[in-house]
């Protein structure tokens, strides 16, 4: 049987040992095992970020390949423990807290399995509850990709529409303006990724080079009003002008050249985060 790859996602960061003993435990069903990062550089406790980052990486990996991600700072709680098959043939095992909110609204979640963290924990690791990354989320997904236990062997079924889902809007075209959210900062340059699709952006008939009018808000409070040149790269610009551009995910971002614009406004991601582009 060929064995599926792993993919790791975490907020541990790598100053301690934390990555390593989920490696270790990987290693100690089977060494044969190919294991990869996502990263464990998501802020502490963010779950919406750990979100959209499986969101941005999880349908470049070949079918098959299993994600572990593990953002759960309701660990030891009554929060479920899921393993999911999206419908391009991708698992997910994770803690159901709003992780899986982007990869279900913009993809489709085919099965949920609840984790039987009894048959599925690892041997000898105590009365701990407060590790699930390493005794329970990792040992399920390296039996998993070993082919030691099938995915029906997780746990039982549960409904897709019972993952716990976070806040997400949908962008959106009224009045030849187009509205949407700040999903999520590009780290480490400090761009903002928006959820406008440029296939919506389009319908505003701008072209490169064209002044845009954006205003950033949260909560009613303004916090961004200027305009700025729509720019096929960065390199179109001086250093220090700001720009609005396509990114990787074919959705408008907000950065400054060689500059961050994170730094420079101190802006957030989430829905309140509101962003409004219009065409002078």
């Amino acid at each position: 049987m060929t064995k599926q790859l792993l993919v790791l996602q975490s907020d541990f960061g790598i100053s301690d040992g934390a990555v390593s003993a989920m490696y270790g435990v990987i290693n100690s069903v089977s060494i044969d095992l190919q294991i990869y990062d996502l990263t464990h550089q998501i802020p502490q406790f963010n779950i919406w970020e750990a979100s959209y980052r499986l969101l941005q990486t999880v349908t470049y990996w070949p079918e098959n390949t299993i994600f572990v991600s593990i953002v759960d700072p309701g660990v030891g709680s009554k929060r479920r423990s899921v393993a999911v098959l999206t419908e391009d043939g991708h698992y997910i095992i994770t803690p159901d807290n709003g992780t899986l909110t982007h990869i279900a609204h913009y993809g489709t979640i085919k099965e949920v399995r609840l984790i039987d963290e009894e048959k599925n924990r690892l041997p000898k690791s105590g009365a701990s509850h407060t590790f699930h990354g390493r005794d329970i989320f990792a040992y399920t997904a390296a039996r998993l990709a070993a082919g030691v236990i099938k995915f029906d062997d997780i746990g039982p079924k549960a409904a897709p529409e019972s993952i716990v889902p976070l806040s997400l809007s949908d962008s959106y075209i009224e009045n030849s303006q187009a509205f949407g959210t700040i999903d999520i900062i590009d780290r480490p340059f400090g761009n903002l990724w928006t959820n406008i699709r440029r296939t919506d952006f389009l319908q505003l008939d701008a072209n490169y080079g064209d002044s845009i009018e954006v205003l950033i808000k949260h909560h009613d409070r303004v916090v961004f009003k200027n305009f700025v040149t729509y720019s096929r790269s960065f390199a179109d610009l001086r250093i220090g002008e700001p720009l609005i551009y396509v990114n990787s995910l074919d959705n408008l971002g907000l950065g400054i050249n060689q500059g961050s614009f994170v730094d420079a406004y101190s802006v957030g991601t989430g829905t309140s985060w509101e962003v409004t582009l219009k065409k002078v």
